[in-house]
This record gives C-alpha cells, structure tokens and sequence, in this order.
C-alpha cells in the first residue's frame, strides 16, 4: 500500500530576519571556511555565516548549539543541557561536518553533541558554510559544515591576557576563561583555560533534574618564525566534561516476554560520566610573495576522543548497559592557493584521515539483574577517507566566478560485528569492507548590480559514506531496541541549487537566500518489529522488542527553504528573529497493519520538505504513534493549498510486502534521536 503526497512547489513567502546593527565600515566579513582561504562573504555565491565569539556569548551561549539557535538556516537538535547540537537547513550532525580550527571532529554519538567536545567560552570566532560543503571538506558535508577557530599565538612583543567570568543564578552556574600570548621575538606562545560548574536548571515551574554538568578545556600553541615567509607551528587541545546526563533520550523500557523486567526497569536515560578529547597537531605555513604569490598549508594532527556512554534504569536507580568507546582519528592536510593570474585565485590540496574505534559494551542480562555480559557491537572499526580538490575563484569585473571539483573516496572495514540473533555467540566476520567514491562540485555567481544589491546563484553537488555506527552498530542496547548495521550501505548524493541576495554599505548589510537540496539514497532508519525479517536478524524471541530497527536507503529526501533573510543595521532593528509559522497535518493510517503504521512512521523523516530554519522534526518510535511533519506556512488557506503544499512524501506498506522491501541493505535508526 502506497499513500503518495505530492510535494511543495516553492516555499517563498517565509522570511527569517535577525537583529540589524550598526557596522563599522563598508567591509564585510571575512571567511576562512567558504573558500579554504580568507576572502569576503559578499563575493561568495553561497550562504556563509560568521559570528565573533565576543557576540556570541555577550547573547548567552555557552555552547555551539545555543550560538547558532535562531540563526537563519539553523535550529537545534536537542536531549540535554550539553547535548545540543547545530541542524543546518533541517539536517542533522551526521550530515555536517564539525571542525576546530580547520581539523574534523571525527566521532559517533548515539546521544549528546559532538560539538559539546569544545569549549565556545575560548572561541575567537565561529563560521558556517549552509549547504553542500564536500567540495572542500569531504564525506558528511552534504549539509554543510560548521569550523570554531580558537585563538592563535601571535608575534607580538610581550605578554598579552584576556579573562572573563560570569555566573548565572538560573542553574548556578559559575564560568570561567583566560586566554594569554606571551611572545617575543621569533617566538610565539599561546595558552588558554576555560572551566565551567553548572548546576540544575532552575524553570519558572521547579527545577529540571539532570541538566548540570562540569567542564574543562585546555588549548596551547608554539609558533617558530624561521623567516619573514615561512613558520612552524605546534597545537594543543585538550576538553573534558563529567556527569552529563541527556534527559531527551529517556524512553519508555519492555522486555518482550517478562512484564516483571518491564515494571522493574520502567524507562532508561542516556547519560555519559567521562568524555575526553585530545587533539596534537604539527604544522608548516609558507605565505608568498611577488606577482604570482604561492601560499601553502601543512598539518598531521592526531585526535583521541573518549568516552563512556550509560543507559540508566530510573527505577533501579543505576545502569543496566555500559559502553566505554574511543574514537582514534591521524589526519594529514595539504592546501595551497595560487593566485596565477590577476583573474584567476587557484587554490588545491588533498585531505588524508583515518578513524579507528572497538566499543566496549556490558549488558545486564536480564535487565533487572546485576549480571553483566560482554556484547561488543564491532571490533577494529576503521574509516579511512582520502580526497583531492582543485578550485578556481574567477574576477572579471563586478562578476565573480566561483567553480570547484573534488575526488573523494572512503573505506569502511572492521574485523567483527556481534550477530543480533545471538548476540553474545558467534560473530559475523565477512562481507564487512566496502570502499566508496563520488565525485563532488560547486558552481557559482555573484555579480555587483550596486553595493546593496549582489544577486548570487550556485549549484553544489555533496557526498556521505556512511558512518560507523551505521555500517557495524549490530547488538541489542539499554533502550530496549535491537540494531542491525549494515556494512554495505550506500553514500547519499546531495544537490542543492541556490539563488541570493547580498548587499552592504557603511550602515546596512542584508542577506537572503532560496534554496532546493535534494539527496539521493538517503538513509534512514525502519523499525521491523513483528515481521518475518526482525524474527532472522533478532531470533523469535527477539522480534518483538521495543524496536528491532534497520537503516534502509530511502528514496529521496527534498528540503527547499525560503528566506534566509540576515540583516545589519541601525537602531531599526531590534528584537528576535521570527520564526515562519507551521502547521502540521497528521496521517491518518489506524486501519494499516503494525508493520505497516511503524514503517510509515520511520519512511516520513526521509522524504519531508519545509523551511531553511525547521525542515522537519523527528517522529516517534512507537508503534501505533502517528506521523507528524513541519508543514510550510500557508499564508492562505485551502485557496492556496495547491500551490505551497509542504507534506511529506510517506511510503508505507503492509506487512506482506516488507520482505520485498527489505531486499534493499538495510541499517538501525541509531544516531537521530528524537528532538
């Protein structure tokens, strides 16, 4: 059984503005991100963001998520106070590429932030690319990729320091930083600190058990100048956070046979005690000079990221699964930028990484017991990405031209993964290599009709290997569900076409951006419960857990947004950003079968279409929970139904076809927990 909806033409009429201020000059913004080398925003034919660290934390952010909330193109995913992560233009962390000062934040999490493995309170600035950014950044960056630059040591004769402190009586919670340059000579030091203790947050209606938390971080950096063009340079980073529990992630716990366990476990919470990340680079730098000046880039870095994750039982009051995972990442960049010809900025390089992980799982079996037996998702998972890139920023004029091409490709292998029928017997050791290549590109135009009027148009072309989890994740977990990987998983193809505004002057600057991403062989997740496949993957006995879940390729995904609108100006503009309305429309499905209602719930997040800020929200697991979709803001009502309809393109059958359906690699919806 079929239920097709059409999808939405265009969604034009919803506008996102932010707070207009005074800018200093005529300037704009400079980027790093965008173009793989410093250049303006307003002659890059793509959406960029670029916030001061100083703003954003003056807004109250302490942390990357709540920097970027009410942006335009971006909203939050959210299950705790340190577990916010960034949604670029309504995709999530798996489809966006974090990096610190230019070096990936490679890792898996099946809850909490990635970004919460920094601390915002040392950041000097914070830059976004919204859309397609594989061309420069490699696999995962089909929707765009988010870089937070901590400060630098610079040649400057003496010793310089920055503090800040602050407190807030909502959670009582104390913050504090420092920041210090001692340098002389060729010599160039950097250090800085940052701690925070943070308490309960206290609502208007009590206080919210489970959102304190204790974080440090420690940066360093050595810079040697050995001549006016060439310098050496060393970094350190370390970040750790303790007691953060992810009070979003808490479900509802059955045992499929013992209404005992069930009564006795009642719900689970994810929550991690210990996370730790460790980042060691070595770099060399060579800035050009003369007609045809030749500037290049050189780093090997090595990044350990530790961490323990817990599934809490909240009636026995203590864990009935550990996990202690680290996530090994060695990486080498090379860029350089050529500027060849007074029209011409050529810029290429090559991107080397390589990431090992070998979770350590423990389960209480059975789940009110306090025995615990060894079930190891996957053994030496390794992801291994290389890629190449050439890009050309093109000047005639008031036209600037912008054309980039990348070769990427990415291998997946592991020695293991645990069998889900039997989860603590034989393992499965074959079929688990697969390599994957795509080519990626960008295209674009920005053209200076006046200084406040830039129209910009771009075509991107983005790619996605799939992640760890979701090629070996094969073992039951303390939520009650079962997950099935699948090591033979297709990469996404993202192509997004944008058209823009841009302008600026000495008192206003102003943006606004309509975009179409559509993504081919998107993966998402299914939950198999009761049917005839979870019973072969998960045993008899299994099947009817809270969710034998596998990741299908789904058909396609479309997010168009209307209405990135930024502004900069006077004493206009005050105020939030208004968010575009929405409305949602549930799909009735009562009469289909369990199957049948819990695919449709699983299929909707695959193919919905809605707005730059919202595109969608996660659905509920359960069975016999209804789908819900974000639609676009009808400005008339049934009238206009016709031409803005924003519903989401459902499949859903009935048990007897799943089979068929499932021919197709599947994998377990592991990694987009519910908002």
């Amino acid at each position: 059984m079929h239920l097709p909806l059409r999808p939405l033409a265009a969604a034009l009429a919803a506008l996102c503005t932010t707070p207009l201020v005074l800018a200093d000059t005529a300037l704009a913004p400079v980027s790093v991100t965008a173009k793989g080398y410093e250049s303006d925003t307003l002659t890059t034919p793509s959406s960029v963001f670029v916030g001061n660290g100083d703003d954003l934390r003056k807004n109250g952010a302490n942390n990357l998520g709540e920097a970027l909330r009410g942006e335009p193109g971006f909203s939050v995913t959210s299950d705790g106070a340190q577990g916010q992560n960034p949604v670029v233009r309504g995709l999530k962390k798996e489809s966006v590429v974090l990096l610190v000062d230019g070096m990936r934040l490679n890792s898996a999490q099946p809850a909490g932030a990635i970004g919460s493995f920094m601390s915002l309170g040392l950041a000097d600035r914070v830059e976004a690319v919204k859309g397609p950014a594989s061309v420069l950044y490699g696999t995962g960056a089909i929707g765009g990729a988010i870089n937070v630059l901590m400060p630098q040591a610079r040649f400057e004769p003496g010793a310089k320091a920055t503090l800040g402190a602050s407190y807030d009586s909502a959670s009582k919670g104390v913050r504090g930083t420092g920041v210090a340059n001692p340098s002389q000579g060729d010599h160039a030091r950097m250090v800085g600190t940052s701690i925070a203790n943070i308490d309960d947050y206290k609502a208007p209606d009590g206080r919210v058990d489970r959102t304190g938390y204790d974080s440090r971080s420690f940066i360093g950096q050595y810079r040697f100048r050995i001549d006016s063009q060439q310098q050496l340079r060393l970094s350190l980073q370390k970040h750790a956070d303790e007691d953060v529990l992810y009070p979003g992630s808490t479900k509802p716990f059955r045992h499929p046979t013992n209404p005992a366990i069930t009564a006795a476990v009642a719900s689970t919470t994810t929550r991690s005690p210990s996370q730790e990340r460790t980042l060691a680079e070595i770099g060399y730098s060579y800035k050009g000079a003369g007609e045809k000046p030749l500037n290049v880039d050189v780093r090997a870095y090595r990044q350990e990221m530790e961490r323990e994750i817990y599934s809490w039982s909240n009636r026995l009051n203590r864990d009935i699964a550990t996990t202690h995972v680290g996530f090994e990442t060695v990486g080498f960049d090379a860029k350089a930028d050529w500027l060849i010809h007074p029209q011409h900025l050529l810029s290429f390089g090559m991107n080397l990484w390589e990431m090992d992980a070998s979770p350590k799982r423990m389960l209480a079996l059975p789940q009110h017991q306090t025995n615990f037996v060894r079930s190891d998702p996957f053994d030496s998972g390794r992801i291994t990405a290389a890629g190449l890139y050439l890009q050309d920023d093109m000047r005639f004029g008031k036209l600037n031209l912008l054309a980039a091409s990348r070769y990427d490709k990415v291998s997946g292998s592991a020695d293991s993964v645990a069998n889900s029928a039997n989860p603590t017997g034989a393992r499965r050791t074959t079929g688990l290599d697969r390599d994957d290549s795509a080519f990626s590109g960008s295209l674009g135009a920005s053209y200076e009709v006046d200084p406040l009027l830039r129209p910009y148009a771009s075509l991107s072309r983005g790619f996605r290997a799939g992640e760890m989890r979701e090629r070996y994740e094969s073992s039951p977990r303390g939520d009650g569900y079962y997950y099935v990987g699948d090591p033979q998983i297709k990469p996404e193809i993202s192509t997004q076409l944008e058209l823009g505004l841009k302008g600026q002057n000495e008192k206003f600057a102003w943006s606004t951006a309509i975009f179409r991403n559509q993504i081919r062989d998107y993966m998402s997740g299914q939950d198999i419960s009761g049917t005839a496949r979870a019973t072969t993957l998960c045993g008899a006995q299994r099947q009817r857990l809270q969710g034998n879940s596998e990741y299908q390729q789904g058909r396609q995904r479309r997010l168009r947004g209307a209405g990135q609108v930024a502004g900069l100006a006077g004493p206009l503009a005050e105020g939030r950003p208004d968010p575009p309305a929405r409305r949602e429309r549930r799909t009735e499905r009562a009469a289909l079968p369990d199957a049948g209602r819990r695919t449709l719930a699983w299929l909707g997040r695959a193919g919905c279409i809605g707005l730059d800020r919202r595109c969608h929200r996660p659905l509920r697991q359960r069975a016999g929970s209804r789908c819900h979709c974000i639609l676009a803001r009808q400005r008339k009502q049934d009238r206009r139904l016709r031409h803005r309809r924003s519903w989401c393109h459902l499949q859903a059958e009935q048990a007897a076809q799943l089979p068929r359906r499932t021919e197709e690699p599947l994998r377990p919806q592991i990694s987009r927990s519910p908002d």
